[in-house]
């Protein structure tokens, strides 16, 4: 099954989140989203706006090309 862009960018921000040794519930307060949607997010189930993804890449600490990667 090929996954969706907006389930790669989930499995991104799973990735780098784990990395930084962070809970759902950490990032989710340093990007002001709600861990809920977070989770969302990260399983695929939601599109992130790119107003989220900004919160999310400077919460992360991470570039553009980190949150795309393997994304076509």
């Amino acid at each position: 099954m090929k996954l969706t862009p907006h389930h790669r960018v989930g499995q991104n921000v799973c990735k780098l989140r784990t990395k930084k040794i962070l809970t759902q519930e950490q990032l989710a307060e340093k990007a002001d989203i709600s861990r809920r949607y977070l989770q969302r997010i990260e399983s695929g189930e939601k599109n992130p706006t790119v107003d989220v993804l900004t919160k999310l890449r400077r919460a992360l600490n991470c570039t553009w090309n980190d949150l795309f990667e393997d994304v076509s």
